[in-house]
C-alpha cells in the first residue's frame, strides 16, 4: 500500500477503537449539547465496530472517583474496561497488553477530555509507532479552547484527524454487503 494510504486509510485487519473515560462524574462537567453529540457519535462507532466484528478497548480514569462508563455507551459496557490513574492510556500496562493483544497498528481514538487523557494517549501511541485517527466529532473537553488546541496540535504530532462517518465508511470500503448496510443504517439515524 502507498505511504499516504497506509496512514490515512483505515484497514479492518489493522484497527482498534479506543474509548477513553466517558464516565458518570465526568460527563456532567461537559457542555451537554456537545457532549450529547459526542456520545451519539461514539455509539455509532461502537455499533459499527460491533457489526464489523472489530476490536474495542474502553478505559476508565480512577473509577472510584469519577464513576464508571456511562450506561448510554452500551457497546463500551460490553468490554472489560481498563482502569487507569495515568492520564495517558499508555501509562497503564493493562491497556498496553490489551492493545497488543488486538494486533492492531491503527487506533481510532474517542472520548474525553480531548486535551488531557485523549491528547496524552495520542502522543504516546504515535510515539510507539501506531497510526492514530482522532475522531474530532467524538471527543470533547469542558472548554472550547482546550478542545481546539488539542485538535490543532494533533496533525503536528502525527495523528490523522477524522470524523465518525469518515472512519466508518473507510472501514466498509464498498457500497454493498452486511457491513455497508449496518453502517449506512447508522448514518441515516444520525442527527448532528
Amino acid at each position: 500500500m502507498a505511504e499516504i494510504k497506509d496512514k490515512f486509510w483505515l484497514q479492518k485487519e489493522q484497527v482498534v477503537l479506543v474509548v477513553i473515560d466517558v464516565q458518570e462524574k465526568l460527563v456532567p462537567a461537559m457542555d451537554q449539547r456537545i457532549c450529547g453529540q459526542v456520545i451519539s457519535h461514539i455509539n455509532m462507532l461502537l455499533e459499527g465496530f460491533k457489526a464489523m466484528k472489530l476490536p474495542v478497548i474502553a478505559t476508565e480514569q480512577y473509577p472510584r472517583g469519577l464513576g464508571n462508563t456511562i450506561e448510554e455507551l452500551t457497546g463500551a459496557l460490553e468490554q472489560k474496561c481498563v482502569e487507569k490513574v495515568a492520564f495517558s492510556c499508555a501509562g497503564e500496562p493493562d491497556f498496553l497488553a490489551a492493545l497488543e493483544k488486538t494486533g492492531a497498528r491503527q487506533v481510532v481514538l474517542v472520548g474525553m477530555e480531548a486535551h488531557v487523557c485523549v491528547y496524552q494517549t495520542l502522543i504516546d501511541l504515535v510515539d510507539r509507532g501506531y497510526t492514530v485517527h482522532l475522531v474530532r466529532d467524538a471527543i470533547c473537553s469542558r472548554f472550547k479552547s482546550d478542545y481546539q488546541t488539542a485538535i490543532s496540535m494533533a496533525p503536528q504530532l502525527g495523528a490523522v484527524l477524522t470524523t465518525t462517518e469518515i472512519a466508518l465508511f473507510q472501514l466498509v470500503g464498498v457500497a454493498g454487503g452486511d457491513d455497508f448496510k449496518a453502517v449506512s443504517k447508522l448514518a441515516r439515524r444520525r442527527t448532528a
